[in-house]
């Protein structure tokens, strides 16, 4: 079975070297051009790139993988079937129709929950208690084609967007490897998609700002959700700090409004929210690195009353 295979970021890697390694034909790979990146905007490769160059896979970047002279190209490579990882773009109707199996899509929602770009990182943020990987055959619509194969995960308590990022990764490889070759045998019965459905918007920098009005617990599953991209964060003393790890706790302070610092010990702090508090484990201050709560209050000594921005 001869494979083009379309995806990004490192969420697509684990697939790609699952096919690989399965003795699968990966006759090219196809991903988003080359971004400027970091403080000194150099030019890196997405993480699919260099797994391809690595193994020796032809990679093609188009602008606009929808443009005749590439889907002229596909059309040439002649795939059986198209693999689509976290590509980053939606594929025109002639080039669903290229490959004799069509285009296969893993997708890290159990669809139609979550349909989008960031299922992962939502699925935490909204406080599901379960997530999993779903093989779809794609069409036209955004991740509305027929399901083939569907497999549950369950998300655990202190689960972040990057454990589970990492999690769905691999079970995307098992699933697809697993699709692919019953493919080919004809075992698969595709599922029209039904129930209710929601969609998982890409994450923007601005929404990892905390809003202390909320309750405790969203806002810790927040902090969990923007792990580790583009983090939740607040504005202490006009300084930026990012929370990484905090725990929901009964509200000890009433006389304090949300925002504001309480219950501070020489391992961490508490910050009233509109409902409990906050007591938080780790952070960021603004130029520095990662650090337990402890390490900061070292050389950050805090007092109750100081008062988060949002």
């Amino acid at each position: 079975m001869k494979i083009v295979y379309m995806g990004t970021p490192d969420f697509a890697v684990g697939p790609l070297e699952a096919l690989r390694k399965a003795g699968f034909e990966i006759a090219a790979a196809v991903t988003q051009p080359d971004k400027p990146k970091g403080r000194g905007k150099a030019v890196q490769m997405p993480p699919v790139k260099e797994k391809a160059l690595e193994y020796g896979i032809p990679v093609y970047q188009p602008r606009r993988v929808k443009d005749s002279e590439f889907t002229a190209v596909l059309h040439s490579i002649a795939p059986d079937v198209i693999v689509v990882a976290a590509f980053g773009q939606l594929l025109s109707g002639e080039i669903l129709r290229i490959p004799r199996y069509g285009c296969l899509n893993i997708h890290a929602s159990l669809l139609p929950r979550y349909r989008g770009a960031a299922p992962i990182q939502w699925a935490v943020i909204n406080g599901e208690e379960k997530t999993g990987v779903t093989i779809m055959q794609m069409d036209e619509g955004l991740d509305t084609g027929d399901m083939l194969l569907k497999e549950e995960v369950a998300i655990a308590p202190d689960e972040t967007g990057g454990s589970l990022h990492d999690k769905l990764s691999a079970l995307g490889a098992d699933l697809i490897v697993q699709a692919l070759n019953r493919l080919e045998k004809g075992e698969l019965i595709p599922v029209p998609q039904t129930g209710e459905s929601c969609y998982a918007s890409m994450l923007e920098k601005s929404m990892g700002k905390i809003d202390w009005n909320r309750p405790a617990a969203e806002i810790e599953r927040l902090i969990r959700g923007m792990d580790p991209w583009p983090s939740a964060y607040s504005r202490l003393q006009g300084k930026m700090i990012k929370i990484w790890k905090a725990v929901v706790e009964p509200d000890s302070c009433p006389d304090l409004y949300p925002g504001q610092i309480c219950a501070v010990t020489k391992h961490d702090f508490s910050v009233k929210t509109g409902s409990g508090l906050l007591r938080v484990t780790c952070l960021q201050p603004e130029g520095k690195k990662r650090m337990d709560a402890d390490a900061f209050l070292r050389g950050y000594p805090l007092t109750e009353g100081l008062c988060f921005k949002d």
